[in-house]
């Protein structure tokens, strides 16, 4: 079964973190993920292989957001969670959320349509809403920034989300965002060019779709020029190590990066990861 729709990738990734919570050392327990995943979702991991190797990955990202997220949250008293193209991502119903919070969902009509079938019946632990809306058309992006204005202090989440688009499209989601002076933090995984060509070679062919593009070789420069200033950035391969969920890497190949210039184990560390960005209130435009 191949990917026909973005939809599939989320239920696909669904599936993985369906395999994750089962596991006795779970980093996390996300009990509607498997139904979420439908047998669709199953089918399409199985027939792409890598099981264990990809949802250790997404363990560790979603894992990661998780407490990210949290951590934000908690902090500094955000008001309103903006979550773009979060797919089948369901923090609202298994993260303890302030109930005051409120956390809004943009994404495909199909998947928001979905996520509300098998969830109809279960509590979220903060105040929930879902916008269908295509987030790459800019008049429903205009739309959807508009529909929250009692909001001051928001935080964006775009997880899976960048990849997928072109380098032109992700500057105007950062240039818009930006321009709401409430949209005061954004947390997004990045991919760097290394990643990039993986992806191409290897999972867009399995996938039979053209579909990764966006790997910037230098993310804080890329996204400073918009407006928005890299708090942090949290290392995938890092974080595996943390997490006991680093994959099994040859000596000679752990070796050689040891012995790399500083510049490519910079490299290297950036391959993936979690920027935590905060916008910029200097910058007197977003075009950059």
């Amino acid at each position: 079964m191949y990917v026909e729709t973005i939809s599939d990738t989320a239920r696909w990734i669904a599936y993985m973190r369906a395999v994750e919570s089962e596991r006795p050392d779970a980093l996390f327990r996300d009990i509607y993920s498997r139904k979420l995943a439908g047998a669709a979702g199953e089918a399409i991991a199985q027939h792409l292989g890598s099981i264990e190797m990809i949802s250790e990955s997404i363990a560790v990202r979603t894992a990661l957001l998780d407490r990210l997220i949290q951590e934000r949250v908690d902090r500094d008293e955000v008001d309103l969670v903006l979550n773009i193209g979060g797919g089948f991502d369901t923090r609202p119903w298994r993260l303890e959320l302030p109930a005051k919070l409120h956390w809004l969902d943009v994404d495909r009509p199909a998947i928001l349509d979905h996520k509300a079938d098998v969830l109809r019946e279960r509590k979220t632990t903060c105040q929930y809403e879902a916008l269908p809306a295509d987030m790459m058309d800019a008049s429903q992006r205009a739309a959807v920034l508009a529909a929250f204005p009692a909001a001051r202090r928001v935080l964006v989440v775009t997880e899976g989300l960048l990849v997928y688009l072109k380098p032109i499209q992700v500057r105007e989601l950062a240039g818009d965002l930006w321009n709401r002076s409430s949209c005061r933090w954004w947390l997004t995984d990045l991919v760097g060019p290394r990643a990039l060509q993986v992806l191409r070679q290897v999972w867009a062919v399995k996938l039979r779709a053209n579909i990764f593009h966006f790997a910037p070789a230098d993310s804080v420069r890329f996204f400073g020029k918009l407006g928005w200033q890299e708090h942090s950035f949290h290392s995938s391969g890092e974080e595996a190590r943390r997490l006991n969920r680093a994959p099994r890497i040859p000596w000679l190949a752990r070796l050689v990066t040891m012995l790399s210039a500083a510049s490519v184990r910079e490299e290297f560390r950036r391959l993936s990861g979690i920027a935590d960005m905060e916008r910029d209130p200097a910058l007197h435009s977003a075009g950059g």
